[in-house]
């Protein structure tokens, strides 16, 4: 199996880049699904996270905030995912802390060229 670079870890899945490949794809993978996506897409999703918080939820469902009655969007505009209130929370630091350390690295990237 090819080496990842590990850019992102929490409760909920990872993000990761391939070490040999020339893609500037990078890899989100929680609960059963997986994402190759630029960091454009990345920070549409997250956007798609603020949306999906300003979603009505049912009240009276007995299951609360494990309830998976939001829907969000994904970059793919044919994929929508049912996930709960914990499930949006933990994908939203998941993308935030992939987005920081991405920006970060080329920020360093950057600083060390110079």
């Amino acid at each position: 199996m090819e080496q990842v670079k590990t850019i992102y870890t929490n409760d909920i899945g990872i993000s990761f880049q391939w070490v040999n490949s020339k893609s500037e794809l990078t890899q989100i993978v929680f609960r059963d699904v997986g994402f190759h996506l630029t960091l454009t897409e990345i920070e549409s999703f997250l956007d798609f996270t603020i949306d999906a918080k300003m979603q009505n939820r049912c009240r009276e469902c007995k299951m609360g905030d494990n309830c998976r009655s939001l829907l969000l969007r994904t970059p793919s505009n044919r994929v929508s995912l049912a996930v709960s209130m914990v499930d949006l929370g933990q994908i939203e630091d998941l993308l935030k802390g992939t987005l920081f350390q991405l920006k970060f690295n080329d920020y360093i990237e950057e600083i060390c060229r110079n």
